[in-house]
């Protein structure tokens, strides 16, 4: 850069100067904050609806504060654990040497953070510090109740741009002066619509000289920003970044391909509603709500695609991540099911931060105790201290940010031993018979099961604590190693079982209780569910939804030895590619139709988990172990390649294939002799 040449992002700042339209009194109070005059405040707290401007402000603020010399720290709240923990390290720099200025964007997303704010965590900034909150939502009473907040918090409700301001900005984004009016008729002054259908107006002019929206408001004004894609990567990136919470150029990279991706992340990141964040890239929430409906609506089966893909890439991810980032990686995941059958279930979970998760500490034991009994019974309580002795490491604490108080807990229990803790507690009783009775553990195998998740407050029920549980279970579920099953204890089956069901866990056992209670529990077999059949489970679609018409009455066909092991073969090729099943002539064999007639499950879904199960029961046998791995790695993880599936095991290329052969020669036979029994007894 030449000397004296100014930086790119000074050209940037002076760009968004010329197109920030009012607030001019938001501006004055967050100059006076800045300059700390006597009277100004310490505090902003900025809030109103999404789409009218909070985050036009707050770059606006970070652009004078850096101006002025001053450190600007800026934490998005949507993209941060909503813990104490999580946000101080995302803010961590706010608490170096020099006053910073602390920018926090879309803080509803951890609104239950406001209590530990206002009591912990700004009091210790530094004197001369500067603070602006934004959020959808107000301010919680207590800050105006709190005498040492008056003079140094100051609410700035933020309300739609007056008319002159809207018209402003509409002639500073170029529409003619006679299409104004019609636009600011339709937009009023709400700053992203006004923008949004700017860029209509501009991009199709109206040729009778009014200017009108087409009904369906959003997608119109999407679609014309945007423009016409093609079905290329264009639109996939878009569509992708609208469905995932994050971003990054490399889940880009497993839906457009390694070829688009860079080019089509720097696309996305040019379009007028997508910011960065510090993990990657997002569309505004409005923006990205109507992508993703309009994607579903016009196109299912490449809905489900991209959702598919976008979902392998976060499970290995959430996988792999290092333990520190594990749980932000099972967010992103998890993410994905609010737009399928689990959206009721997020609809409950509307504000996080409240609650934080940490381990449970041994003076808590007698309080755990004291509160089962208290929402369960004696009984329980008994059995809550029973496994205190045996697993204290497999209770998890769930703390008010406020307080630090326990407010619940959850026994999550890893289980080596067969029949541990069946004498004691029926629950995990009926769960080993079922064990025993269906799938035994094999040496260095174990059982996870959440005994006990007791929140007195919401028993039972859906709510934000109950969502940081389902996060641990998930987490684990993904992450550990020789994982045969798990399962879920519920005390309501009525509203848990469609969820359950949705999730893989199926219903193996109801244990009566005192006072009338019923615990439900729920099972899965991770053994034979690969955790990407798993995933392809639980695709987008009715949560309630009852087997494929006919899928109990597959019509069998005997097949020959030689025409079974060639199906055998296509099928391993093809067992995590959801169509690739279909036509495949196994779906026609006694072995499928045998379990479809006493399965809710599709034929091809019936046949994943039989090769699975095959596959899986190679492993541990005497001299099939390299045989297993390379049938797992080959068909289960998603390789590209047999030379990428040698490489990850450290085998040499020859020695690889003969493996790969000799099992699927052993799967063959396995299968083939399964059906040749079935034939036998039909």
């Amino acid at each position: 850069m030449r000397p004296g040449s100014p930086r790119l992002s000074t050209r940037l700042s002076a760009a968004r100067e010329r197109a920030f339209i009012g607030r001019s009194r938001e501006l004055a109070r967050f100059r006076a904050a800045l300059a700390a005059e006597p009277d100004a405040p310490s505090v902003l707290y900025v809030h109103g609806p999404g789409g009218v401007g909070k985050s036009a402000l707050l770059r606006r603020c970070a652009d004078e504060a850096l101006a002025a010399g001053r450190q600007v720290v800026r934490v998005d709240g949507r993209r941060i654990d909503p813990s104490p923990t999580g946000f101080a390290l995302e803010a961590d720099a706010a608490t170096a040497a020099q006053p910073p200025v602390l920018l926090v964007d879309a803080f509803e997303h951890c609104q239950g953070l406001e209590d530990w704010l206002r009591e912990t965590f700004l009091p210790e900034l530094r004197a001369g510090s500067t603070v602006v909150l934004a959020s959808r939502l107000a301010p919680a009473p207590h800050w105006a109740h709190d005498v040492a907040w008056q003079g140094i918090l100051e609410v700035l409700p933020l309300t739609a741009l007056g008319p002159d301001d809207a018209r402003t900005l509409l002639e500073r984004r170029g529409v003619p002066e006679h299409l104004r009016d019609a636009v600011f008729a339709f937009a009023g002054g709400h700053p992203l619509a006004l923008s949004l259908a700017a860029s209509v107006a501009l991009a199709e002019p109206p040729t009778g000289g009014d200017w009108s929206p087409t009904p369906d408001v959003v997608t119109a004004l999407l679609t014309s920003l945007v423009g016409e894609l093609p079905a290329g990567p264009e639109r996939l990136a878009l569509e992708t970044a609208a469905h995932t919470l994050v971003t990054t150029e490399g889940l880009l990279r497993s839906v457009v391909g390694e070829e688009h991706a860079a080019r089509m992340f720097s696309w996305l990141r040019g379009l007028p509603y997508a910011e960065l964040g510090r993990h990657g890239l997002f569309l505004h929430e409005t923006a990205a709500e109507v992508i993703d409906r309009d994607l579903r609506w016009r196109d299912a089966q490449g809905y489900e695609r991209m959702h598919r893909e976008v979902g392998h890439h976060l499970l290995q991810r959430a996988r792999n991540a290092p333990e520190e980032e594990a749980m932000t990686a099972i967010r992103a995941l998890t993410h994905l099911k609010r737009y399928g059958p689990m959206g009721p279930y997020f609809t409950g979970i509307t504000r996080e931060g409240d609650v934080y998760e940490a381990p449970l500490r041994p003076e808590e034991h007698d309080t755990v105790v004291r509160m089962t009994a208290g929402t369960e019974g004696e009984r329980s309580a008994r059995l809550v201290a029973h496994w205190l002795r045996r697993h204290p490491e497999g209770f998890w604490a769930y703390r008010s940010a406020r307080t630090g108080e326990l407010v619940a807990f959850m026994a999550w229990l890893r289980l080596t031993l067969p029949g541990e803790g069946a004498e004691e507690d029926p629950v995990a009783s009926a769960a080993w018979r079922h064990v025993a009775a269906t799938a035994p553990l094999r040496p260095g195998q174990h059982l996870l099961m959440s005994r006990f998740m007791v929140y007195p407050a919401d028993y039972g029920g859906i709510s934000t604590v109950g969502h940081l549980m389902q996060l641990r279970i998930c987490r684990d579920w993904i992450r550990s190693r020789d994982l045969a099953w798990s399962f879920i204890v519920s005390p309501d089956a009525a509203l848990w079982d469609g969820l359950m069901h949705h999730l893989g866990h199926r219903q193996v056992a109801e244990t009566d209780w005192d006072n009338g209670r019923v615990f439900t529990t729920y099972g899965c077999d991770w053994r034979v569910t690969p955790l990407e059949i798993w995933f392809d489970r639980t695709q987008p679609g009715a949560l309630h939804a009852g087997p494929p018409a006919g899928a109990a009455d597959v019509p069998v066909v005997a097949l020959e030895g030689a025409e079974f092991r060639a199906a055998v073969r296509d099928a391993l090729r093809c067992v995590l590619n959801p169509s690739g099943l279909e036509g495949n002539p196994l779906l026609r064999s006694r072995l499928v139709g045998d379990r479809a007639r006493h399965s809710e499950a599709g034929p091809a879904d019936l046949l994943r988990s039989l090769l699975a199960e095959s596959v899986e029961g190679l492993r541990g046998e005497p001299g099939h172990d390299k045989a297993y791995q390379a049938l797992h790695t080959t068909y289960f993880q998603r390789v590209r390649t047999q030379q990428s599936a040698a490489q990850r095991l450290g085998l040499p290329f020859s020695t690889y294939r003969r493996h790969l052969a000799r099992g699927t020669a052993l799967v063959c036979d396995a299968l083939w002799e399964r059906e040749r029994g079935l034939d036998a007894v039909g």
